[in-house]
């Protein structure tokens, strides 16, 4: 269900807008989009597992607040983000 450390350096360095960085609202939206797809996995095969659920709903609303806040502060970093993440169809 966790995210690999290997994993989490590969999505730091994709989604990074300069060097070392690893706190700008992409990386963070990048690694919440990776917990959240490998949750939704876990739920495939465990579907009674309430508590993890609410982690996952958790990590949805933070996700959501981080895009609605590249989507206030600049218009074509939030498309070009969720372009590159798949979120929206």
């Amino acid at each position: 269900m966790s995210i690999t450390p290997e994993r989490k350096s590969a999505l730091i360095q994709e989604f990074a807008t300069k060097p070392n960085d690893t706190g700008s609202p992409e990386v963070q939206v990048a690694i919440l989009s990776e917990r959240i797809s490998n949750l939704t996995e876990h739920f495939k095969g465990h579907a009674k597992d309430n508590h993890s659920r609410r982690g996952l709903l958790k990590l949805v609303s933070l996700r959501r607040r981080l895009l609605d806040y590249v989507k206030k502060t600049d218009e074509a970093r939030y498309r070009a983000l969720i372009e590159k993440l798949g979120l929206r169809r």
